[in-house]
């Protein structure tokens, strides 16, 4: 018999229970593919589905353990993968018909790690195409649907990654984050998503969009477990040339307590509006951290204004630069919304992109002399909550409708163009029963410090309802 119960467990609690032999890894898997089977309808979460290998790995995990060779907190756990990470042997898409039978050679650094570390990959995770987009709508392998909403978008273009860990058909993903694709669709679904420093994570082996813009990164149920996560896919790569070699902490040590003596700066103004249910939920989110100790500044970083700006005229032409001989050779498998962000590229003057760089050299000093004297920025993560499927505008206070994606990176892609680690973590759900979230953002290679600051504030402020997955309805 299958045993449901295991699906609650966040991963810390499974690996102890797998370690101690109290559950087995072939369990904790057949739980998972019947939540697979049984979700896909309403989510559509995965491109791909490693059953067999998923249980062939459960099975040697298990007979691992039972000799007393335990590799760590991942052995027996199982994952999944955004589907730009290349696995060996598994079709490997990027989302797009361009790679629609596209099987690598080799594994992506961040999954041999998981795969050393004793994880099992349940499979590929559904995503905008080529990570192109912020609503996870795709036109190949269909639709991603929210968990708390399934008439609603996860985000993008991780939102695959994100729709399953809530979804309770994965337990813990890898998703990217060029313009705030990790913490994006972590908001908008309802859990936890860190884009760690640029360099901190390898890239190796994941299928580009901006080379100097995408991070890689965890999307779990906790701060505990993305920090366990991030333990394992932490570190120098010589594979890849933008890999740091500053040492890896063990990240959990830095969780638990108050957060006494820490000094935070706000900013509110990288949008002109917000939902009134948006900035309640901000508020709410600061007294939190006042009540645990925290001291708050506000402040303002003037350059952040242009953040929309500078993303795009930096990922475009990097883009450009990975896809041109693909675009020559299959135009036509392009969607008719991704193709035209690529072709389009081609009319920007590289005084343009030279530009953009300059203005993200003035983002990085800004935010800099900011976390100088502070130990951490939060800002909110979105503008409003989830729109629906297919909705491309979105009202603001004043009866104006705008675009939606710009109203979700301005909160997230100065972050990637300064390449300093930030976290989305719930703070609450709306009115219609949609998530709302805050950003926390630290210092280059300080994923520590964000860490204990979004675990004291999780702590505090507790667990999210978990949705009830009804069709088309908010919980």
């Amino acid at each position: 018999m299958v045993r449901s119960d295991l699906l609650e467990l966040d991963l810390a609690s499974l690996s102890e229970k797998l370690r101690a032999r109290e559950v087995s890894a072939i369990d904790v898997t057949e739980a998972y593919l019947e939540r697979i089977a049984a979700t896909e309808p309403l989510i559509n979460a995965y491109i791909t589905v490693t059953a067999d290998l998923a249980r062939e790995a459960a099975s040697a995990a298990d007979a691992e353990i039972a000799a007393g060779r335990w590799r760590g907190p991942f052995h027996g756990i199982p994952v999944g993968l955004k589907d730009l990470c290349c696995t060996r042997g598994i079709v490997t898409t990027g989302g797009s018909k361009v790679l629609a039978n596209f099987v690598p050679d080799d594994d992506c650094t961040v999954w041999s790690r998981l795969s050393e570390a004793g994880a099992i990959l349940l499979g590929k995770l559904n995503l905008h195409e080529f990570a192109c987009g912020g609503t996870s709508n795709n036109p190949h392998f269909g639709a991603v649907r929210n968990p708390y909403d399934t008439a609603r978008i996860p985000g993008g273009s991780s939102g695959g990654s994100a729709a399953a860990v809530v979804a309770r058909s994965n337990l813990a993903t890898i998703g990217t984050d060029t313009r705030g694709s990790i913490r994006q669709p972590a908001a908008l679904c309802g859990c936890v998503g860190l884009k760690p420093t640029y360099g901190r994570v390898s890239r190796y082996g994941v299928i580009t969009l901006s080379y100097t813009l995408d991070h890689v990164g965890p999307i779990t149920r906790t701060v505990r477990d993305a920090a366990l996560m991030l333990n394992v896919i932490a570190g120098h790569d010589p594979n890849d040339s933008t890999s740091s070699r500053v040492a890896v902490p063990d990240y959990t040590r830095f969780l638990g307590g108050d957060l006494k003596g820490v000094r935070l700066a706000v900013i509110r103004d990288l949008a002109e509006w917000y939902e009134p249910e948006i900035e309640q939920s901000f508020d709410e989110s600061l007294r939190i951290m006042k009540s645990l100790g925290a001291e708050l500044d506000e402040v303002s970083i003037p350059s952040f204004k242009l953040g929309v700006q500078v993303t795009g005229l930096v990922a475009r032409p990097e883009m450009l630069d990975y896809h041109q001989d693909w675009l020559l050779r299959h135009a036509h498998d392009y969607s008719d919304a991704v193709r035209p962000l690529v072709e389009g590229a081609m009319v920007i003057p590289a005084t343009a992109y030279i530009r953009a760089q300059r203005a993200r050299a003035m983002m990085i000093a800004e935010s800099s002399s900011v976390l100088e004297a502070h130990d951490a920025i939060v800002t909110p993560m979105c503008m409003t909550t989830a729109p629906r499927i297919g909705q491309e505008l979105v009202r603001a206070p004043s009866g104006a409708e705008v675009p939606y994606l710009p109203t979700f990176i301005a909160f997230t892609g100065p972050f990637d163009c300064t390449g300093q680690p930030a976290i989305s973590v719930p703070s609450g759900l709306s009115r219609a029963g949609l998530p709302i979230a805050v950003q926390i953002v630290g210092r280059a290679f300080d994923e520590g410090r964000v860490l204990q600051i979004a675990g004291a504030f999780e702590r505090e402020r507790g667990p999210l309802p978990p949705p009830t997955l009804t069709e088309g309805t908010a919980r």
